[in-house]
């Protein structure tokens, strides 16, 4: 029995790619600039495993022997969202990013929109998810206008109070905006968003749910499936891929209940995958410029991993990565265009290794094939070799 046990810290980048100016993201390096605004951090078992080794890393610490392989790799596919970051990984990657609106949609999608649910909208533009609801949330009430958004990501975002427009009912006016939303529109996810509560205090929910466009070609979930491998989503992976090539979609409210639930997975008895996204990096602290907030649920996720250590088979391989940036120091709000760190730990592997700077976060996903014996026929190179 083994498993590979593949942890997403959703926005812990590690330093700004070269074609970051193209993006805006100039100067971002998540990480670092945590590091470097606050003094100190304390992750020292990131450290031991090898973080503060990785190549040109703006890290202060490091180790003398460390226990795990460690590198980083650069975003190969045009874009730095959610979608585009986790398909990479899984081998599938995108020449063309996902369409932004940056100005709101075009009048010829919210026309279909309003067409097909017979309700009407307000706001249409970018927004703060949080600060949006406190802004219109009282109108949206009075009106039953839908509360329209979206960001730098390409989403198209409804919020909706959940005492005038029921849950089931916000989910079935999502499934009618995913279904407009093709073609050129084809943005990578339709949230919804419901909320809760009096005006000037009201709260998103746990009601949460993403409608996310189907991978456009096979991931390495697809393949350990046909392999007769198990594959367990844990988090958001199960929204991200559309619930494909996925035999267990667990979801989780936050980063210490995603690690419980990995655990628990761990325990299971069989072969495969377990891919778990950690969202409260990005949602709740890189989204918001928390800075405090964001080294906190870092020192907090390190202090969980010994735990997962201590519950790994002799055969089985943990790679911690990150799926892009959202670097909380610098003014902007947005996801930033960064390298992610690789951080590999097993009882089977030669520990110390750098695998050096890797030209794609597909690498990540070629290597789980190959420790689960399946020919790596996706896009990036396999480092198994250096690190068994």
């Amino acid at each position: 029995m083994s498993k590979v046990i593949l942890i997403v810290m959703d926005s812990v980048g590690i330093g700004e790619l070269p074609d970051a100016s193209k993006y805006g993201d100039e100067g971002s390096d998540t990480l670092g600039n945590i590091i470097s605004d606050l003094g100190s951090l304390e992750i020292p078992n990131m450290i031991r495993l090898g973080l503060g080794n990785i190549t040109n890393v703006n890290i202060p610490y490091s180790s003398k022997a460390p226990i795990g392989c460690f590198g980083k790799a650069a975003e190969a596919s045009a874009g730095k969202d959610t979608t585009t970051g986790h398909w990479e990984i899984a081998g599938l990657q995108l020449k063309t990013p996902f369409p932004v609106y940056p100005d709101g949609f075009p009048k010829e999608v919210m026309d279909a929109f309003h067409a097909a649910t017979g309700v009407q909208t307000m706001w249409n533009k970018p927004a703060s998810g949080s600060e949006i609801i406190q802004r219109l949330g009282e109108e949206h009430m009075k009106t039953g206008k839908l509360i329209v958004y979206t960001s730098a990501d390409s989403v198209f975002q409804i919020a909706a109070h959940e005492e005038i427009v029921p849950v089931e009912k916000l989910y079935e006016y999502c499934r009618a905006a995913r279904g407009i939303l093709q073609g050129p529109h084809a943005v990578g996810r339709v949230i919804a968003r419901p909320f809760a509560g009096e005006p000037g205090n009201f709260q998103r929910t746990m009601n949460r749910k993403d409608f996310s466009l189907p991978p456009v070609g096979n991931t390495i979930l697809d393949l350990i499936i046909e392999n007769s491998l198990t594959t367990v989503g844990i988090g958001k992976i199960g929204d991200i891929f559309a619930n494909r090539g996925l035999s267990r979609i667990l979801h989780t409210k936050d980063n210490d209940q995603g690690i419980d639930v990995t655990l628990e997975q761990m325990k299971e008895d069989f072969d495969g995958l377990i891919f778990t996204n950690l969202v409260d990096f990005d949602m709740l602290y890189g989204h918001r410029n928390n800075t405090i907030g964001y080294a906190r649920a870092l020192e907090a996720f390190d202090r969980r991993i010994p735990e997962l250590m201590d519950a790994m088979g002799d055969k089985d391989i943990l790679i911690i990565t990150a799926d892009h940036g959202c670097d909380p120091t610098t003014p902007s709000t947005d996801h930033s265009r960064e390298y992610v760190p690789i951080l590999v730990y097993g009882r089977s592997i030669k520990a110390g290794v750098n695998l050096g700077i890797r030209a794609t976060y597909s690498d990540i996903g070629a290597t789980v094939l190959d420790l689960l014996g399946i020919q790596p026929v996706l896009a990036g190179s396999s480092f198994t070799d250096m690190i068994l």
